[in-house]
């Protein structure tokens, strides 16, 4: 299977599918594909209804089967990028909802932080998806994207929602942010990610969430 990211920051995905190739999907994913590819829903999978429900992605997945080659092209839900990786290489753990598409031999488990008591309040970085088994997986970016590799020991203070997606050699945790003029006045919030090498990690540069802060100035409010 051959596949192509394209239009950035409006980013498609399209697979060139040979016959007898399938791939799984989000509900709503699809933009345009060739008469041969039929698409078939199935519920659980990826992960399983329970774990899916738990992350927030949808309980049911598309897959798509290529009875004659033919193109699928997959577009993002809003501005960003579309990142693939072969888990064959390394497993990966990425933000929650990122999940866009993978062949039909990758699996999703939840990735917990290791301390919990922090994690309930550390926002996104808390609660995310580790993806193992074999093939290819391709996951939705918000903005644009910044890859580091990290030495064994190095760390990167990120802030909360800027984790994107990082091997599973790293480790994460979540730290307070210290001096109360700080937490008050700086605009940061109260919690910082720190990951932890080797490894590589993904960082985004805008998270929907602060997009969607950005965007609600703008809106009208009711008095």
């Amino acid at each position: 299977m051959r596949y192509k990211i394209a239009n950035q920051p409006f980013t498609v995905l399209t697979l060139q599918m040979e016959q007898g190739e399938s791939i799984k999907c989000q509900s709503g994913a699809m933009a345009w594909m060739s008469r041969g590819i039929r698409m078939e829903t199935k519920m659980g999978g990826l992960g399983g209804m329970f774990k899916k429900a738990i992350v927030g992605e949808s309980l049911a997945l598309n897959h798509y089967h290529a009875d004659q080659a033919g193109e699928l092209t997959l577009a993002k839900h809003c501005p960003g990028d579309i990142l693939a990786f072969n888990i064959d290489e390394t497993p990966i753990i990425a933000q929650k909802t990122s999940f866009l598409a993978s062949t039909e031999d990758v699996n999703m488990d939840i990735y917990l932080q290791k301390k919990l008591s922090a994690g309930f309040f550390g926002g996104e970085g808390f609660l995310m998806q580790k993806y193992t088994g074999s093939g290819l997986v391709w996951l939705e970016i918000d903005g644009s994207v910044q890859e580091r590799e990290l030495r064994s020991g190095e760390q990167l203070v990120i802030d909360s929602g800027y984790v994107a997606a990082m091997e599973a050699s790293c480790s994460m945790e979540i730290e307070t942010v210290k001096g109360v003029k700080n937490v008050v006045f700086g605009g940061e919030g109260l919690f910082n990610t720190v990951v932890t090498g080797p490894g590589k990690i993904w960082l985004q540069t805008m998270p929907v969430n602060a997009l969607a802060m950005a965007l609600y100035e703008f809106m009208p409010h009711s008095s």
